[in-house]
């Protein structure tokens, strides 16, 4: 049986404005700290990002307009989440997963991929870098692991060096991306391979959306991945490179201190 407070908030939750459900979960997850004025504006964002910020006595909340339509329910989730990090608060599971379940939705996934593609530019070097081709490497794995009946992606090195994701498929711009610290005689063409492939088989095995979860390494994928030749080698030393690139950061940083 449905309590009669459930049903209130529920019932609350119908007819209250953005705003009133923003100053409502304010109350409840910081009772003693004053009311702020709330400003809850949509904006033509490429994601569903959302932002926060508590300036002056204003509360101002800038939410990416594909989440207007959302229901009552998935706002509340979201001003929960976003007013819990603006104090550090880790969000109640529950409202996590109430959110992470809309946004898995089909059809929510659909309108998201479609804002990416149309709105959303995707800057990236061209394949062919200081010491290694990225098309050469795609067409030698595709021939290789694939029989060459993969279709071919955009391909093309980062715009910015990143030592922590050496390498992404997005699907909404169809493209491969490999970090450009990978484009250096310092690492080796076996683990610059490796990485290739791992992303080539995001193409071959997508990513998997189960209620509030997204698999993104299903089983499957890595199953397939292990039929890299020479995987264990190829995956000892891609660890030794991460690990000598964080030390080197490491280093630079403590000399400009």
């Amino acid at each position: 049986m449905v309590s009669l407070n459930k049903m209130q908030v529920e019932t609350a939750l119908l007819f209250e404005s953005v705003e009133q459900i923003y100053a409502r979960v304010f109350r409840t997850l910081k009772p003693r700290t004053p009311l702020p004025s709330i400003s809850v504006q949509y904006r033509r964002y490429a994601n569903a990002n959302s932002r926060v910020c508590l300036k002056e006595g204003q509360l101002l909340v800038e939410i990416s307009d594909l989440l207007e339509p959302a229901p009552a329910p998935i706002q509340e989730a979201l001003a929960s989440i976003l007013i819990s990090k603006l104090f550090r608060r880790v969000p109640e599971r529950a409202v996590l997963a109430r959110y992470r379940r809309y946004l898995n939705r089909a059809d929510v996934r659909r309108t998201l991929h479609l804002a990416k593609q149309q709105r959303g530019r995707k800057p990236l070097r061209d394949a062919r870098g200081k010491v290694y081709d990225l098309q050469v490497i795609f067409d030698d794995l595709n021939f290789k692991y694939f029989h060459g009946l993969m279709a071919q992606p955009r391909l093309g090195w980062s715009v910015r060096p990143s030592r922590t994701t050496l390498g992404h498929y997005d699907p909404s711009h169809h493209a491969i991306v490999l970090s450009v610290v990978l484009d250096t005689e310092k690492a080796s063409e076996l683990i610059v391979s490796f990485v290739m492939f791992h992303e080539m088989l995001h193409l071959r095995y997508p990513t998997e959306h189960r209620g509030a979860r997204r698999c993104v390494h299903t089983r499957e994928f890595k199953l397939a991945e292990k039929n890299f030749d020479n995987y264990r080698e190829a995956k000892g030393e891609l660890k030794k490179f991460v690990e000598r690139s964080e030390e080197h950061t490491s280093e630079l940083q403590s000399h400009h201190d």
